[in-house]
C-alpha cells in the first residue's frame, strides 16, 4: 500500500502542489480529494504539480493528473507538471500526457518566474503539508 504526501503554496494566481511518495490506487484518492479542496477554495489560473518527490506512479497517478486538468479547465485554468523523475516521466510520455499538459524540467522552471505570463497579483504565501494514506 502506497503512502503519498503533498505540500502546497499559494502565490497570486498560482497554486503549486509538491507531491512525494508513491502515487497508486491506495493513495491517489486522498491526494485527489485534498487537491480538489484546494482548487475550489483558491481557484488558481495555473496549477503546478511538482512531481520531483514522487518515487512511483501508476495509472491512478495519471488519472489524478487528468482529473485535475479537467477541473482546472472548468475553472478557467491550466496545469503544468514539473520535475518528474525519469521513471515517472516515462509513464507520462507513454500515456501521451505531454499532448495535454505541459511538462517542465527544473532548469526550464527556474529560468522564468512562474506567474510572469499571467501578471501575478500580490497575495500572501501560504504553505501546508498534507499526509494521505
Amino acid at each position: 500500500m502506497g503512502k503519498a504526501t503533498f505540500t502546497y503554496e499559494e502565490s497570486g494566481y498560482f497554486l503549486r502542489v509538491r507531491l512525494s511518495g508513491d502515487i497508486d490506487h491506495h493513495s491517489a484518492v486522498a491526494v485527489r480529494s485534498g487537491i480538489d479542496t484546494l482548487l475550489y477554495r483558491v481557484r488558481p489560473r495555473r496549477l503546478y504539480l511538482d512531481l520531483s518527490g514522487v518515487d512511483f506512479m501508476d495509472s491512478s497517478g495519471l488519472g489524478l493528473i487528468m482529473g485535475r486538468y479537467a477541473l482546472m479547465k472548468e475553472i478557467g485554468g491550466d496545469v503544468v507538471v514539473s520535475d518528474p523523475s525519469v521513471g515517472v516521466e516515462r509513464v507520462l510520455k507513454l500515456a501521451g500526457l505531454e499532448r495535454v499538459v505541459r511538462i517542465e524540467r527544473k532548469a526550464a522552471a527556474n529560468s522564468s518566474q512562474p506567474g510572469k505570463p499571467l501578471q501575478d497579483k500580490p497575495r500572501a504565501r501560504k504553505t501546508r503539508k498534507e499526509v494521505c494514506k
